[in-house]
């Protein structure tokens, strides 16, 4: 089979098509036939060795991707060949996603609906993921609740976008460019501000009334933090979900307002928030109040250049890898 590999950390140039023996699933776990692959930032940061946790080199990047069960090992009954699904994780040791097969544990592998497309199914994994845990798991966020979705027109921005809004909060959402404001609105934002303008903030304030926001997640930290502290409402949170750098808040805004920092990350998750998370997911996936939004699309060939979209400013929905 092809499938990118990593042999040395670096710029996306270290990631090249190589030609792998085909994987062979054990007892416990399924062989996936992969369509499409979801490309997240974290991948980036991994292949850089710039992340906290490295893989042992040579790898293959990738957890995300959709496809079809090739194989299964032994004591697996409950695929069947060709059944559709998406994956959040390859078993330990085995390859990535960024490849033609994977072989995935049973805890990583769910069913995908047919109404949602493998390119779509690719999109799920870590943007609704983190979604679902940094809104419910360390938000705690409940109905009725104003929530501010910075960069909303991400993956986890819009992940986070329909969930809340499935879940009866009011959405405010924030993007960098007309066409990304038009994204978070059509995805069921109720308002929308352009986060490069200079008087954003006052008019999300204006937009709650003078209330303030409960629960704000947060993509890019080291730029929003200090003024996400003085949007929040009494016992407001903001979940750190991004950062790239260091900030200077103040912390008399957290005093007066009983406020919360939470960071996040999503490898954090126990096996059994992470069956929370896919129960609740698969469920808006079959009944289509969740639907993954595409962005751009690359072949496998061309990880180098999904890597250099999915770092870029004006994020519009997920990039993927075609299969």
């Amino acid at each position: 089979m092809k499938a990118i590999v990593v042999r040395e950390f670096g710029e996306p140039e270290v990631m090249r098509l190589e030609e792998l023996p085909n994987p062979v699933p054990g007892p416990g776990q399924v062989l996936v036939r992969i369509h499409a692959v979801g490309v997240n930032p974290v991948d980036h940061y991994i292949r850089k060795g710039a992340y906290a946790r490295r893989p042992t080199l040579p790898y293959t990047p990738g957890v995300d991707a959709a496809g079809t069960i090739e194989a299964r090992g032994s004591g697996v009954a409950m695929f069947s060949l060709g059944d559709r699904v998406y994956m959040t994780g390859t078993s330990e040791g085995a390859y990535g996603a960024y490849a033609e097969m994977a072989v995935c544990d049973l805890a990583h592998v769910y069913s995908l609906p047919d109404s949602v497309s493998f390119e779509q199914g690719a999109a799920v994994g870590v943007p609704y993921g983190t979604a679902y845990r940094a809104l419910f798991q360390r938000a705690q966020a409940k109905p009725g609740e104003w929530v501010l979705v910075h960069g909303g027109s991400g993956g986890v921005g819009t992940a986070a976008i329909q969930l809340a809004r499935a879940a009866g909060m009011v959405v405010l959402a924030t993007a960098g460019t007309d066409r990304g404001l038009a994204q978070v609105s059509a995805v069921g934002a109720t308002h929308a501000f352009n986060h490069r303008g200079t008087d954003y903030a006052d008019q999300i304030m204006a937009a709650t009334g003078g209330r303030g926001i409960d629960v704000i997640l947060e993509m890019l930290a080291n730029v929003n933090l200090n003024r996400d502290l003085g949007l929040l409402a009494r016992n407001g949170r903001v979940i750190v979900i991004g950062n790239r750098g260091t900030v200077e808040i103040d912390p008399r805004q957290t005093m007066a307002r009983d406020a919360d920092i939470r960071g996040m990350i999503l490898f954090n998750t126990s096996p059994r928030e992470m069956a929370e998370i896919h129960a609740a997911v698969g469920a808006g996936l079959r009944d289509l109040t969740l639907r993954p939004v595409i962005g751009r699309e690359f072949s496998l060939a061309d990880a180098r250049l999904a890597h250099e979209a999915v770092m870029s400013p004006g994020a519009h929905g997920k990039v993927v890898l075609t299969v």
